[in-house]
């Protein structure tokens, strides 16, 4: 039995592809972006959920809800102070596009 699937080549923002506006779409990948890095970090240093909670300064179910992804009660500067929190400095460069319309991104060193 064959069938012709058809593939795409995602244009790296999985919310774009689902169809939200390009405003909408680009903070929800930055948001995303910070939340994984967040979570990577609590995971690296095994935090409970408590001590995550009085580190970030925090409810043990907002921690929950940051390890599950769901972002949608946070903004970007809340997750950018969580990451100030766990230590990380935060530095936004602005550089010029290369022929094409400009992207925000998240680079974890």
């Amino acid at each position: 039995m064959s069938s012709n699937i058809k593939v795409e080549e995602g244009s790296g923002n999985i919310f774009k592809d689902l169809g939200f506006s390009d405003e909408v779409s680009e903070k929800e990948l930055l948001k995303a972006q910070l939340g994984t890095e967040i979570f990577r970090i609590l995971k690296e240093r095994k935090l409970t959920e408590a001590e995550a909670a009085k580190l970030l300064g925090i409810k043990n179910t907002d921690v929950s809800r940051l390890k599950s992804a769901k972002l949608s009660d946070y903004n970007v500067e809340q997750l950018m102070r969580f990451l100030n929190q766990l230590n990380r400095d935060i530095e936004i460069r602005i550089i010029p596009s290369e022929n094409r319309e400009g992207q925000q991104r998240v680079v974890a060193v």
